[in-house]
């Protein structure tokens, strides 16, 4: 391969990336899977990176390059979108082609031939566990693949901030309680379809996050009015009856077409998740029935000052820690700290202005509430 990389945190991780993919490969094969994405190798592995990293870097008529990258063949995809003539992979490459492909599910299709690597044209399908590296923001790379059954959002292997390198744990919740949305985003359990709830959840994360305002959503059991107790009365957005157009939509057995649905099921998570930008909590219960938001958390008669959190985060090398609540955040991860501790049977999450998300949840092993920070997810 002619192309030098130069990026250093690239050459750190490269090794690591590649016995992630052969692990995949090896256990996806054992089960009986047969629709694999090629692995790509430590070399390959690098220089896809370095090359995203400087394009990062640039920009196009004042504009920062958006570009998700995908290693296969066009032959390994339906419908490829093929350029008539092979283009070189490199920083200068990318940084012109990167304005017609910044849409989210377009990725530029990156193959090798004796050698070099070379950009062959765009898809819109990948193969399971498909190699896959996303330009985010300048300085910003993440690396993932495509699931097994290919639904729901992509799992997150690493992600790289300048020289900064964090490798997602995938055994991070084997010895602590972890909730459902966390396992799945560690691609610990199977999204069951376009509609399951937790594939609804991991959207309404992302939402939250991306409108960069900052938020705060309680999800509560069905039926259940104890919440009350640690919500300040009046309750100015209280929605009467309960908002259920995206539960409705969760609840579909598959009568009308898959592609309208998730679009439907996008534009009502979208909705909400707008609402969490207001100042106060979002409160929804579990099968996604909007209850109010811009509500004031308080502390429940009778229930003691949240004093001390667990916090972990997945990542490699992420130790668990008890914290104070001021360690953690300020008045809004506080709150749902204590709504959580008051509410044990509720989940919490929260969106940082600053991009971090953290979920809260109640540990019964650690007898205490634990916040789970995900951002490194969820990008």
């Amino acid at each position: 391969m002619s192309y030098k990389p130069t990026y250093k945190a690239a050459n750190t991780i490269a090794a690591t990336i590649e016995q992630h993919f052969v692990k995949l490969h090896k256990n996806a094969i054992a089960q009986g899977e047969i629709d694999l994405a090629t692995q790509p190798d430590q070399k390959i592995i690098e220089a896809i990176i370095d090359v995203a990293f400087w394009s990062s870097l640039r920009k196009e008529e004042g504009h920062s390059p958006r570009i998700s990258i995908a290693f296969l063949p066009p032959e390994q995809t339906a419908k490829p979108l093929r350029f008539a003539k092979k283009l070189a992979l490199n920083a200068n490459t990318l940084t012109k082609i990167a304005p017609g492909i910044e849409r989210s599910g377009i990725h530029l299709g990156v193959w090798e031939e004796d050698g070099e690597l070379y950009i062959w044209g765009t898809t819109l399908n990948i193969p399971n566990f498909c190699f896959v590296v996303d330009v985010s923001e300048p300085g910003l790379i993440v690396i993932k693949h495509r699931r097994i059954y290919g639904i729901g959002k992509f799992t997150n292997v690493a992600v790289l901030k300048g020289e900064q390198i964090r490798i997602v744990d995938d055994r991070s919740c084997n010895n602590r309680d972890c909730p459902p949305i966390l396992q799945a985003l560690l691609d610990l359990t199977v999204l069951a379809s376009w509609n399951d709830p937790i594939n609804i959840l991991i959207q309404f994360s992302v939402s939250m996050r991306a409108h960069g305002r900052g938020g705060a959503l309680l999800i509560v059991p069905k039926g259940d009015t104890k919440w009350e107790e640690s919500i300040i009365h009046p309750i100015q957005y209280l929605v009467e009856p309960p908002f259920c157009g995206l539960s409705n939509l969760a609840k579909q057995n598959g009568n009308q077409s898959e592609i309208f649905s998730q679009g439907a099921v996008r534009r009502e998570v979208e909705h909400l998740a707008g609402l969490t930008a207001v100042d106060g909590a979002t409160i929804i219960n579990e099968e996604f029935d909007l209850i109010a938001f811009g509500a004031k958390i308080g502390r429940a008669k009778g229930k003691p000052t949240v004093e001390q959190i667990a916090f972990s985060e997945p990542i490699v090398g992420g130790e668990d820690k008890i914290l104070y609540p001021g360690q953690l955040g300020g008045t809004r991860h506080f709150s749902v700290a204590q709504f959580v501790n008051d509410q044990p049977q509720s989940i919490g999450l929260v969106a940082s202005q600053d991009g971090h998300f953290t979920i809260f949840s109640y540990s019964k092993k650690q007898n205490m509430v634990m916040a789970h920070r995900i951002e490194t997810l969820l990008l």
